[in-house]
């Protein structure tokens, strides 16, 4: 095997990258972020994700708590799509704090009330508006609530500031 084959173990999938015949990946701007779309896998980049990211060795971390889509008063709105776009202004908040840019998230966690399919547009939509090319890995988990009632959605994010 070449040494330039790295190794990524992903849910108990090994996923070969990095200067791979069949790997392909995406996302110049990432400093230091490897973005990994196997061509023998769905392409998942129109939903606004990646197969895989690798962060280099030695990087070190934040994960940023889930953010919901309260505004700066901690008012909610009852509209789905209106709890999404606060939420990842929430996210770019938090990103802002620790001096870190979107291009640096290695992976998103969301979390869906009553998850199905009319919601996924406005999901890909925000996640695309947020990190344009380079899409982090990303899970998304149906739910039937959140910590708060009204709370429709959250997201929480892994970090490699350096």
């Amino acid at each position: 095997m070449s040494p330039a084959i790295r190794k990524l173990l992903i849910g108990g999938v090994l996923i070969m990258a990095l200067d791979h015949p069949g790997v392909a990946t995406a996302g110049k701007t990432n400093p230091g972020l490897t973005i990994v779309n196997p061509e023998t896998l769905y392409d998942p980049t129109p939903n606004g994700y990646s197969t895989a990211v690798i962060a280099p060795r030695g990087a070190r971390m934040a994960y940023i708590s889930g953010q919901g889509g309260q505004d700066d008063k901690g008012t909610l709105s009852p509209d789905f799509a209106t709890q999404v776009r606060q939420a990842y202004a929430n996210l770019r908040a938090a990103l802002d704090a620790l001096g870190a840019k979107p291009n640096q998230v290695a992976k998103l966690t969301v979390f869906v009330v009553d998850h199905d399919m009319s919601k996924l547009e406005v999901l890909t939509t925000a996640v695309k508006d947020m990190f344009g090319e380079d899409l982090p890995a990303q899970t998304l988990v149906p739910v039937p609530k959140l910590a708060i009632d009204p709370m429709l959605f959250e997201v929480e994010a892994v970090v490699m500031l350096d």
